[in-house]
């Protein structure tokens, strides 16, 4: 039991679920519209457009906070939102990737391994759903940050290269490290004996 839940009353019906017209939905939504807005602010020449690029990205990040925050405070966890929430992530974070790389800004092979990591887990947790969930590591919720600040420090503009390698670097090791756990994960899960 949560701390500060309170013990449910035996004979109690169970709470209803919650309507998929919510707040924390709304924002996911919302984050998953900031995509094309962001790669067009981003393509545009002028300092003016990337740090509206920027803008727009910290603002779709943030919402990524808010929304599952909310989910969780108040009881507006959906099955829309389970699947749709790491959707926009990936789009955004992608979208981000992609467009640095077709710009000349980011390496094309970083992409690929960040991008191969992500479709590759999101794929795994699908095949393995039926024995079990993969929940979600403090290694993953790093990776989740310094894939976002590295992405930031690239959209930028200014003299900002070392910030820029460092936090990238930083990022693909996490990525690649809890990519590696998560496929120990899905491989102990499916030699777990069933009860």
């Amino acid at each position: 039991m949560i701390a500060g839940t309170p013990e449910p009353v035996a004979g109690s019906p169970d709470p209803p679920p919650a309507s998929v017209y919510n707040i924390a939905n709304a924002l996911t939504l919302l984050r998953i519209a900031l995509v094309p807005l962001f790669v067009w602010l981003l393509f545009l020449d002028g300092t003016g457009w990337r740090i509206g690029a920027f803008a727009v990205f910290a603002a779709a990040s943030v919402t990524d906070k808010i929304d599952g925050d909310l989910a969780r405070a108040r009881g507006l966890v959906t099955d829309f939102g389970k699947i749709a929430d790491p959707i926009a992530d990936k789009a955004l974070t992608g979208a981000a990737l992609v467009s640095l790389s077709v710009l000349g800004e980011l390496w094309w092979w970083v992409t690929a391994v960040i991008m191969v990591r992500e479709v590759g887990i999101t794929l795994l947790r699908l095949v393995v759903i039926r024995y079990g969930v993969i929940p979600a590591s403090k290694g993953g919720k790093l990776k989740t940050m310094l894939q976002v600040f590295a992405i930031g420090f690239y959209i930028l503009p200014g003299p900002l290269d070392y910030l820029r390698w460092a936090t990238m670097g930083a990022a693909l090791v996490v990525t690649v490290v809890t990519g590696a756990d998560y496929v120990v994960q899905a491989w102990r899960l499916r030699r777990a004996p069933r009860g």
